[in-house]
């Protein structure tokens, strides 16, 4: 497998990300190959400086960076020799069979509306969250930050998308969907919401359980847990901000350690036509090699496949 990385990404980036994938490249097999995009010159520095043997990657020169504060439109037009923008023609063209950054979300979903675009009768693409169980286990949130305000037929398309990642990624079966809302009733919501609870209501497509309220979020009564991005991205914000708060405070427990954003390394953009991950602005060295090594598991467990045959089923 051909694992890309945008390794100007991110704001510890190029260090960041590059000690993150030597440390990734230990921990896969020889035949996998993680290829660099950035400025080829600063990438062998940090390889070198850090004990990367660059034999070991693929680098693919790319001048020019998108930052966190640019339109990604504007951005991707004016910057076709950025490390995201040359990172995404390498995966529309098969060059690399997944693409991963720490960089702009908002870029890398323009980036790839662009480039692989969705997979057909996928309406909007959406980030996937894992959240800790209290018990055991994990449930999955979705979406959490590329779709701030979204139509009702979206959000449903999200819990079936969140059902088939849910399934196959992480092993569920018949995953258990729940909409967020500010109550149990079917009533209860804002109008966005009602109507998304009756067309999840009405369908056979996923295993729909109603609505469920934010105190349900880490219980074991449900398997997805689905939402518009706004709403989503606030939580996953903080959930790991109460994780550091209490962590700073000197209280160590194993299910608030879980809620560290580094475990997972990045989050998998569903519905994209060809695995793209993103990972957190902030991300460290361990957190980019987590992101790596998610990118391998999600392309392996070929989850576009089985969102692409669902939605066949159901037309």
């Amino acid at each position: 497998m051909r694992i890309g990385l945008d390794a100007m990404g991110g704001d510890f980036a190029p260090k960041a990300a590059i000690i993150g994938a030597i440390l990734a490249q230990k921990e896969l097999p020889s035949e996998d190959r993680i290829v660099l995009f950035g400025h080829k010159d600063i990438i062998l520095e940090h390889l070198l400086e850090n004990g990367g043997n660059p034999e070991l990657f693929e680098i693919v020169h790319a001048e020019d960076v998108i930052d966190m504060n640019e339109k990604p439109v504007k951005a991707l037009l004016k910057k076709p020799n950025s490390s995201l923008a040359v990172g995404f023609a390498y995966l529309k063209d098969g060059k690399i069979d997944s693409f991963a950054s720490a960089g702009s979300t908002g870029a890398m979903l323009v980036g790839t509306m662009q480039s692989v675009g969705t997979i057909e009768g996928v309406l909007r693409p959406c980030l996937a969250a894992v959240l800790p169980k209290d018990k055991e286990g994990v449930s999955v949130l979705v979406d959490v930050g590329v779709n701030p305000d979204s139509k009702p037929e979206v959000i449903y398309q999200f819990g079936l998308l969140g059902s088939v990642y849910s399934q196959n990624a992480l092993g569920i079966d018949n995953p258990k969907v729940g909409l967020l809302s500010n109550g149990e009733e079917e009533e209860k919501g804002n109008a966005q919401v009602q109507n998304a609870h009756q067309l999840m209501k009405a369908t056979n497509d996923f295993n729909f359980v109603g609505n469920v309220e934010p105190i349900e979020l880490f219980k074991n009564n449900v398997d997805v847990i689905v939402c518009d991005g706004f709403i989503g991205n606030i939580i996953l914000k903080q959930t790991e901000a109460f994780a550091r708060t209490v962590a700073k405070r000197g209280f160590v427990d194993d299910f608030i350690q879980r809620f560290n954003y580094e475990i997972y390394g990045g989050l998998p953009l569903l519905g994209a036509n060809g695995t793209v991950i993103i990972g957190h602005g902030i991300s460290n060295e361990k957190a980019i090699k987590n992101m790596l090594l998610q990118s391998k598991n999600i392309f392996v467990s070929k989850i576009n496949e089985m969102i692409e045959a669902t939605l066949l089923n159901n037309n």
